[in-house]
């Protein structure tokens, strides 16, 4: 059977969130590591955005990073990742909305005409003192346990706090910041930055996960 292919870039937020989920599911793809300034042809020739990631499986191509993670624990979601209330989807809006409007134009503000970057990082900050309250007394958004909207959640807040780190450090959101560091120390999350070579047509497959743990 033929793999899925995968066209993503290690450092890509929504990239990430994507073999987060590929990985929870143990759903083996083709990964192709994609160079956002020159990109493939290939690529580019069946990614409707131009943008990564993008799932190519058979005669589908998926090309949101939430819908590829959908897509995946539809296959097999081990760690039950799909089973969370239904406001773990307001979550994920909040992040891919107006959490990475602001979080863009405080990083990137010199892209942004008339942006002010501490008001911009204010308006993100809102999102994230929310996170904050909720993550009082339990690991997880929802719980003892991950789930998507968590997965959905920590590259974006990642982006965020490497922004300016000791401003981000400095604050007071303990439960954030532990739920941030114990992600970035976590097994998963170094598991997925491992670096690929910039993939091109006629390269030896590269499969990711390596090791295909579904049962």
């Amino acid at each position: 059977m033929t793999r899925p292919v995968l066209y993503s870039f290690r450092r890509c937020p929504y990239a990430m969130r994507a073999r987060l989920a590929i990985a929870s599911a143990n759903v083996q793809v083709e990964l192709r590591e994609i160079l956002l300034r020159d990109k493939a042809p290939e690529f580019l020739a069946v990614s409707p955005s131009a943008t990564v990631p993008c799932l190519v499986h058979e005669d589908t191509v998926i090309d949101e990073s939430r819908d590829i993670m959908v897509w995946a624990l539809q296959q097999n979601d081990p760690e039950d990742w799909l089973q969370m209330p239904t406001e773990g989807w307001d979550i994920i809006d909040d992040i891919e909305g107006p959490f990475k409007t602001a979080l863009d134009r405080y990083k990137y503000t010199s892209r942004y005409e008339a942006a002010d970057k501490e008001a911009e990082r204010s308006k993100a900050s809102e999102s994230l003192i929310d996170l904050n309250d909720r993550l009082k007394g339990q690991d997880f958004l929802f719980g003892a346990s991950p789930k998507i909207a968590d997965m959905a959640t920590l590259p974006f807040v990642r982006q965020f706090a490497n922004t300016d780190k000791q401003w981000f450090d400095a604050q007071d959101w303990t439960h954030l910041s532990q739920w941030v560091e114990s992600f970035l120390a976590s097994e998963r999350f170094l598991s997925i930055m491992a670096k690929y070579p910039v993939w091109k047509a006629g390269d030896p497959t590269t499969v990711f996960p390596e090791t295909n743990l579904a049962p």
